[in-house]
């Protein structure tokens, strides 16, 4: 592909994985929210219950605790890599590139992690719509940003 196709796709990859990542973002803090709000309410009195977990998801099932926390880090680090890619967008030359393409694949690499927390809890089953839609997210994610990573390097 030309130089001027590939700055197109990287583009386009840019826009849609800002609002795929955004929308991770969304969906994620409400969980993290919702798990905090109405999770163990440990005090004095109080016994841990038998099969307790620091990352207990009331909304879920025992891999939406890792699903959720590592879909946040990944949402972070891929909206960080989308403004460093913007960056290399705008002047589009070698000394920017580098940054743009490591912050890409290291996003890319949380990605696919939460991804196979994402396949977990599918496997396991017992969860909501709003948790269905980020797996769907996060598995589409992780596909669309190592083609943002290609579309990068050129």
């Amino acid at each position: 592909m030309a130089n001027g196709q590939m700055k197109s796709v990287a583009s386009l990859l840019m826009v849609l994985n800002f609002c795929m990542y955004a929308i991770l973002l969304g969906i994620g803090g409400w969980a993290m929210n919702h798990a905090i709000d109405h999770g163990f309410i440990i005090g004095p009195g109080f016994d841990l219950p038998a099969h307790f977990s620091p990352i207990y998801f009331p909304m879920g099932n025992a891999a939406t605790g890792f699903f959720v926390t590592f879909t946040l880090i990944a949402g972070v680090v891929g909206i960080a890599s989308i403004i460093a890619g913007f960056d290399h967008y705008r002047s589009w030359d070698s000394t920017s590139r580098p940054a743009a393409v490591s912050s890409a694949l290291i996003a890319w690499a949380l990605t696919v992690l939460a991804m196979g927390f994402a396949w977990k809890e599918i496997e396991i089953e017992g969860r909501n719509v709003r948790l269905r839609t980020m797996e769907a997210f996060t598995i589409i994610l992780s596909v669309t940003q190592l083609v943002y990573v290609a579309a990068l390097n050129g």
